[in-house]
Parts: C-alpha cells; structure tokens; sequence
C-alpha cells in the first residue's frame, strides 16, 4: 500500500490549492476510515479539491453510506436494484442533510425560506415510506425520514420536513402513476441531492390520508416531490401539542 504523494498535478482545476499533487488514494481511504468516514470532513474536503471530489464520489461516500444504514443499502441493492450506483454522494447528503426550503417557494404551507442544514442522525423507516404512498402503490418500497422539526415559524406554525428514497425507482408503480397523471414537474426548483427535475405528488391528488395520521400533521398539509433517481423531499404542518402533552412531556 503506497502512502508516499503522489507529485502529479491536479488535472480536473487550476485553482486546486493541492498543485504539488495529492496523497495516495490508499492513504485517504485509511484516513477517513480512522475518522469513521466523517461526513463533514468529506464535504469540506470536496469543495476545495476537484481530485478529492472524484474520488470522494467513487469511495468515500459508498463508505459512508454503507456503514451508516448497512440494512437499507443492502435492501436498495437487493433484487437486482443498482439505484444508488454511481450516486452515492446524493445518497450521503440525503442520510444527514435536511434540505429546507431556501426560496420559501417550494411548498404552499413555507411562505418564508428555511436554510438546509446538518442533521447528525435521522432514522430512515420503510414503514413511513408505506404510509405516505397511495394503496395502489404500496408494494413500491420508499425509505421516508421522521420529520425533521422547524418549530415557531411565525404564521406558519411548527412544520415538519422530511426525506427519503425509493427503491428501484425507474420501474415502480407511484413513476407509472405519476405519468398517467399528466404530473408536471417543478418549474424552477431541482432535487437538494442530485440536480435532477422534481414531480409534485399534490397535483395529482396522490398522498393518502394516512400520511398526515403517520406524521402528526395537520390534515392535508403534507406535501412532498420526488425526483427523478427517485429522492424525495416533504413537508408537513406539524400539530401542536396540547397542555396536557406539554406536562406529561
């Protein structure tokens, strides 16, 4: 295993701040495991150096991912389903990146901007994912997050934002429903994680009641958009806690 430096200019960016060449690719895989894949670290080292990304994008992120949800990589992977192959970035930002809503023109219930930002840990439930699709679709698997809490947003209330994932998107039954219904994409905003266009589930009337119930939202206040590798991004308005919640809280 070679740690040495390898003294080769930075072919992907002039402006690279590492133009006397790069660490071994070995020698960064054992230092990002030593810090067990810190995602952060990942990010912050991606945006400074375009070889650091290309590589990052190829293991550190496939790392990351498997070690953080072993069980649901395993499960997107299962079946012949390769949907996170070569998008393991995207799938990384989704697992601890909270996308909120940075033009408050997203969702009808958000009127003010809601920066993204860093969740340390978020549980990913297939359960959740059944509950917001419609019965004919209930086969589909979706990986749908708890909502991430955005509380006393002004007249808004306290919203909920969510996340998640569809298995084998490409050949699922909620894409074949979404194209019968004429579904119309967004026409300015594009997915948090991979740039790619995004269907708007509340035009054509597919998100079930069970969603709200699932969540703790207010009845048809959720609303959520899935892209096209199948990410989708949701938000909700939470319902507030009664004076007897809040004491026996």
């Amino acid at each position: 295993m070679e740690l040495v430096v390898k003294r080769h200019r930075c072919t992907h960016s002039a402006n690279c701040v590492c133009l006397k060449g790069h660490i071994s690719e070995d020698a960064m895989y054992l230092v990002f495991k030593h810090m067990n894949w810190n995602p952060k670290m990942i990010a912050i080292f991606s945006g400074i150096c375009k070889w650091f990304d290309e590589f990052a994008k190829r293991v550190l992120w496939k790392e990351f991912c498997q070690a953080r949800a072993p069980k649901m990589m395993k499960d997107l992977h299962s079946d012949g389903s390769h949907i996170v192959d070569g998008n393991w970035k995207a799938l990384g930002k989704l697992l601890v990146y909270c996308s909120g809503c940075p033009t408050g023109d997203l969702f009808s219930n958000i009127h003010v901007p809601i920066p993204g930002h860093f969740v340390y840990r978020t549980r990913f439930s297939r359960t959740l994912g059944k509950s917001l699709l419609p019965p004919q679709c209930r086969s589909d698997v979706l990986y749908a997050s708890e909502s991430c809490e955005h509380l006393d947003q002004g007249e808004e209330g306290d919203l909920g934002l969510f996340r998640g994932i569809f298995k084998s998107f490409a050949g699922s039954n909620i894409k074949k429903m979404l194209i019968e219904r004429q579904a119309t994409f967004h026409p300015n905003e594009v997915c948090t994680y991979c740039k790619t266009k995004l269907w708007h589930l509340m035009q054509p009337n597919m998100i079930p009641s069970s969603a709200s119930t699932r969540l703790d939202a207010d009845d048809d206040s959720v609303e959520y958009y899935v892209c096209l590798n199948g990410h989708i991004i949701g938000s909700c308005t939470l319902m507030p806690f009664s004076d007897s919640e809040d004491t026996k809280e």
